[in-house]
């Protein structure tokens, strides 16, 4: 945590949203408060680019030259702002991808749960159908029917596992 108030130049910038380029801290009105502590740590220029994320500043690029160095140019604030602004944008990029994993997990957990409820169900009805058909009334019921119905059933069952395998194929 940062006390802004030690901080008017990111104070500014926080609030406007713009950048804030201070060529001689010396000079500047508002750093008047705090004028001992910038001649403590000898300092000559400022420049404050924010960093946006959804329209709102998140941080910033803070920099200051020493009063024996060049104060910065114009190009130098105009290279702090495009590092904010990439900054930004590999902000918005990384909270995307966490974004994007996180959604691929929650599809996969999903997928296994599905899976899970599709095992649990086939693992039902076979037990229930070795069960009835283990009673003493059903252990020769099969053989009752004509060869056409047999055959028929043993067609269907094959259709039927040739469909699941090709849904299981996604």
């Amino acid at each position: 945590m940062v006390d802004l108030s030690r901080y008017p130049e990111l104070q500014r910038a926080f609030d406007s949203g713009e950048t804030v380029f201070i060529p001689d801290a010396t000079a500047e009105p508002m750093l008047r408060d705090i004028r001992a502590l910038l001649d403590m740590r000898n300092v000559r220029s400022i420049v404050v680019a924010p960093i946006r994320w959804r329209g709102a500043v998140i941080g910033a690029i803070f920099l200051r030259t020493e009063r024996d160095a060049l104060p910065f140019s114009d190009s130098d604030v105009r290279f702090c702002q495009v590092v904010a602004s990439l900054t930004a944008k590999a902000l918005r990029n990384a909270h995307r991808f966490d974004a994007t994993v996180r959604a691929t997990q929650d599809t996969s957990q999903a997928q296994r749960r599905t899976e899970l409820q599709r095992i649990a169900l086939i693992s039902f009805v076979r037990r229930l159908l070795d069960r009835y058909a283990k009673t003493e009334e059903h252990l020769w019921a099969e053989t009752l029917l004509p060869k056409d119905s047999d055959e028929e059933l043993d067609r269907l069952v094959g259709v039927a596992m040739q469909v699941m395998a090709e849904e299981a194929k996604g």
